[in-house]
């Protein structure tokens, strides 16, 4: 479906805030233009992109509807759907562009008597003194004659047939990832052959349970027959795609943390305690979906409670459920957790650094970000057995297993990583060895830059 000027998101439609030219100019012309696709609030995402800083590589970003909006400091020219951006602080109006899709009736009413009171050229000066979002005027008597509403679909379709990446990125797929997004714009506009489209596997979440769902398996095998090449973090992934017959679209640098790995060093320096003088333990599954509960961590604190104190332990991420959930444990548990919500990733790190165990059993996985990072500070991780995880860790040689569902094997394994000093100071050496070769930033960063400049010769 081709994009005529009726569904372009030009100067005169509302959703287009113009900005300066700068946006628009490449600072490497004549290199390779990647667009990457996916949740422009995702810390993970930044941290691959992140990756290409040193590359001479043009990078921009499309942050899909209710991606939310990186960090005004992020430096990566991005896209932006969410009309949340309206009001963060700190905007950076040189290297994002926004399309609001919220409030456009009520603007349109606002600008109607604005216009009638003070008239066109005020209303102009005010867009370009203040940055009112979404408004631009034609050259026409009435200020609201030729303003188009359109949609984030055309404007990513208008974006990728303008700037022509060389390279279409997206991160995740399903829930609402970058993949099914782009897929969606991909077959409605016709831009198969616009760009080689990279598909970034999340983990396990997006394909372990859905490949058995004869609807969704459908899903999965389109999105796999549309794009050119796949990326995942693990090798289960990588069977199940060669077996689907796509064995040519595994990407040559898979299995690979899907953040790109990790400053060893940096998180290194950042234990200032041997793990077994730690008695705080991080839980950051506060919630409970398709892919890991949280109840019966809660059953495993009260089984082993008595045999692990004294502790503290940090929940993260709760959802209202699990809040409800929690204020059933008994007083004295309580009076020991801490509760977060989400948090930066710096401040993960800082909490990991001086914790003694990270417990992030669950049941669909792939080779958790957490797991990596858990390694690469110093904290003793217990993990579930599930086959995207055994091959890259051993149980007590570098984690403990316990499956998701048991409360008793994650309560014994809890009395173990809490009381078994020589264990947890063995594993985090084994651990900073075993992150070191397989998940360091600067050589995955090498392979990933090589990558992308190999894909377009």
């Amino acid at each position: 479906m081709a994009i005529n000027d009726d569904r372009i998101m030009g100067k005169n439609c509302p959703g287009w805030h113009r900005m300066s030219n700068l946006f628009e100019t490449d600072p490497y012309s004549g290199k390779p233009k990647i667009l990457f696709i996916g949740l422009g609030s995702s810390s993970h995402a930044h941290a691959w992109i992140d990756l290409l800083n040193c590359s001479q590589m043009n990078v921009r970003m499309f942050s899909i509807p209710g991606g939310g909006v990186p960090p005004a400091g992020w430096d990566i020219r991005t896209y932006v759907c969410d009309h949340s951006g309206l009001s963060q602080e700190g905007l950076n109006h040189r290297i994002r562009q926004y399309f609001y899709r919220e409030d456009i009736k009520r603007l349109e009413t606002k600008l109607f008597y604005c216009a009638l009171v003070l008239g066109r050229k005020a209303i102009s000066f005010a867009y370009k003194r203040f940055g009112m979002p979404g408004l631009e005027f034609s050259h026409t008597d009435h200020p609201l004659n030729n303003i188009k509403i359109t949609s984030p679909d055309v404007w990513l379709a208008k974006i990728i047939q303008e700037w022509r990446p060389d390279i279409i990125h997206t991160l995740g797929v399903f829930d609402g990832q970058g993949g099914e997004f782009y897929l969606n714009v991909r077959k409605k506009f016709g831009l198969k052959n616009q760009g080689i489209w990279v598909l970034q596997l999340r983990g396990g979440s997006d394909i372990a349970l859905r490949r058995y769902n004869p609807e969704t398996a459908k899903q999965i095998l389109d999105a796999f027959s549309e794009c050119d090449q796949i990326i995942t973090d693990n090798r289960a992934n990588m069977e199940y795609i060669k077996n689907q017959g796509f064995a040519d679209k595994v990407a040559s640098i898979a299995p690979i943390p899907g953040t790109g790995g990790m400053d060893v060093k940096r998180l290194a320096s950042m234990r200032k305690i041997k793990t077994s003088q730690s008695r705080e333990i991080i839980f950051p599954k506060g919630y409970e979906l398709a892919w890991s509960k949280c109840l019966p961590i809660f059953e495993a604190f009260q089984l082993c409670w008595d045999r692990i104190v004294p502790c503290k332990i940090h929940i993260l991420n709760l959802t209202p459920e699990i809040h409800l959930w929690f204020y059933s444990l008994p007083l004295h548990i309580r009076e020991s957790c801490i509760l977060h919500n989400r948090i930066p990733r710096e401040e993960f790190f800082s909490l990991l650094a001086n914790c003694r165990v990270l417990l992030i059993p669950s049941l669909v996985d792939g080779v958790p970000n957490s797991l990596y990072e858990a390694m690469g500070l110093g904290a003793f991780p217990i993990v579930s057995p599930l086959e995207t995880i055994t091959p890259v860790v051993k149980n007590e040689e570098n984690v403990l297993f316990a499956r998701n569902l048991y409360p008793t094997e994650i309560s014994a394994a809890l009395v173990r990583a809490m009381s078994d000093d020589n264990l947890v100071d063995r594993a985090t050496q084994n651990n900073f060895q075993l992150v070191e070769k397989i998940a360091s930033r600067s050589t995955i960063a090498e392979k990933v830059i090589n990558y992308y400049q190999e894909l377009v010769g």
